[in-house]
C-alpha cells in the first residue's frame, strides 16, 4: 500500500542543509518515490505550523520508505540535515476507502 512521509524542518544552517539537498535526488529516485511537495510558507488552514521548511513524500510501501531510510546512499547525506535542521517526521499508510 502507498506510504507518504511528511517531514516538518526547521533549517538552521542553509549551507550545510544544501549539502543534503544536493545528494537528496540521486538517493531518491532509486526507490520510485514521488516527491509531492516542498513549501517554505505553507497556508495554514488551522492552528500553527512552526517550520522553515514541509515536505511530502510518496513511497510504493512502507517498506520502501524504510528501505531508503537506512540506505548506505542516504545516510551519507542525511548527517548533513542532522547538522543543519530539526524536524518532526511522520511515515503515513494510504488509506482505502472499503465500499460494501
Amino acid at each position: 500500500m502507498t506510504a507518504y512521509v511528511v517531514a516538518k524542518l526547521t533549517i538552521t544552517d542553509p549551507g550545510t542543509y544544501a549539502r543534503y539537498g544536493n545528494g537528496f535526488m540521486a538517493a531518491f529516485a532509486p526507490f520510485g518515490g514521488k516527491l509531492l511537495a516542498v513549501e517554505e510558507a505553507p497556508e495554514v488552514i488551522e492552528g500553527e505550523w512552526r517550520c522553515t521548511r514541509t515536505v511530502l513524500l510518496e513511497f510504493p510501501s512502507k517498506a520502501v520508505m524504510k528501505a531508503w531510510y537506512t540506505s548506505p546512499a542516504y545516510q551519507d547525506i542525511v548527517q548533513h540535515r542532522f547538522a543543519a535542521s530539526t524536524a518532526d517526521i511522520v511515515l503515513l499508510e494510504g488509506f482505502t476507502l472499503q465500499t460494501a
